[in-house]
């Protein structure tokens, strides 16, 4: 009997974050594909990874490393899906009345929504893991659940990023994460190799 197909969506951002407040950088050098295979039950498989995400381009080194540990997902079997982030111009509430710049992530929520019921309705797969504590994707989640009562869409919470209001059925485990890393020197298909980022190497 051939095993259930799983589709894994991550919100790049929200893992990222949650990863970044257990204060520990090298667990950020994470094999998505390998930590989906053990989010998943003994009678499925999971048949594809897709993290959707966006490069802060106006932070060279940050966009430096992202670019690779997004080819180094890729050399894993991952699906990127790449947002934008779009300049927002705010005025300094205080005396000053100055304007500055920020940025806002665009596009990650909508592309994830639009994937996971694209994929539902063309019966990609049988269950869907939804990776993210963000609550403005439970719409896209209900709408695909709606659409087909056969499949299951499960919501997955990064590492402490589960509570008493959350809808996610569980949350990831560090040790998880943790046993779920990216090598050292990823080799890419043409070839080239990849070395983990400095600040990703492991400690002592």
């Amino acid at each position: 009997m051939s095993k259930k197909r799983v589709y894994v969506y991550v919100d790049g951002f929200n893992l990222y974050h949650a990863l970044d407040d257990l204060g520990e950088p090298h667990l950020k050098w994470l094999n998505l594909w390998s930590l989906s295979e053990k989010l998943i039950r003994g009678d499925e498989e999971v048949s594809a990874v897709k993290y959707f995400t966006a490069y802060a381009r106006w932070r060279p080194p940050s966009l430096r490393r992202h670019q690779r540990y997004v080819a180094a997902l890729e050399a894993h079997g991952v699906q990127s899906i790449i947002g934008h982030f779009k300049v927002k111009r705010i005025r300094c509430k205080a005396a000053c009345q100055q304007t500055f710049e920020t940025h806002e992530e665009k596009e990650t929520d909508v592309n994830i929504g639009t994937h996971l019921v694209a994929d539902t309705l063309t019966d990609q797969f049988d269950r869907a893991l939804v990776i993210s504590a963000d609550t403005d994707l439970n719409a896209a989640v209900n709408l695909a659940r709606a659409h087909s009562i056969r499949k299951l869409i499960d919501i997955v919470a990064p590492p402490r990023r589960k509570n008493r209001n959350s809808a996610a059925l569980f949350a990831i485990t560090r040790g998880k994460v943790a046993t779920s890393l990216l090598p050292a020197n990823v080799t890419l298909p043409d070839g080239r190799e990849i070395a983990r980022p400095e600040r990703y190497n492991p400690p002592a």
